[in-house]
């Protein structure tokens, strides 16, 4: 029984020297992020054409509403997704 315990406190001992230069509880400093690049679009430019399937399975072209109606783009990341 004592073999095993020195076995073991070996391997633990084992496992701490590789983080010995470094503190075992202090967490490393990350890199701020890049900055996120300037939008290519500003408040009140045309949007470009482009066509899209509506609820109906319809397909539904942003020029054919220029002129008629107001439109509001809104481009939400990951709407409606499980992750």
């Amino acid at each position: 029984m004592r073999q095993r315990t020195v076995v073991l406190l070996l391997w633990i001992l084992a496992l701490a020297v590789p983080r010995a230069g470094t503190s075992l509880w202090a967490q490393d400093k990350k890199e701020a992020p890049p900055a996120p690049p300037e939008p290519a679009f500003k408040v009140g430019d045309m949007a470009p054409d482009f066509t899209m399937i509506d609820q109906n399975r319809q397909k539904v072209t942003l020029s054919s509403f220029r002129g008629k109606k107001n439109v509001a783009l809104a481009f939400v990341v990951f709407a409606f997704t499980g992750g």
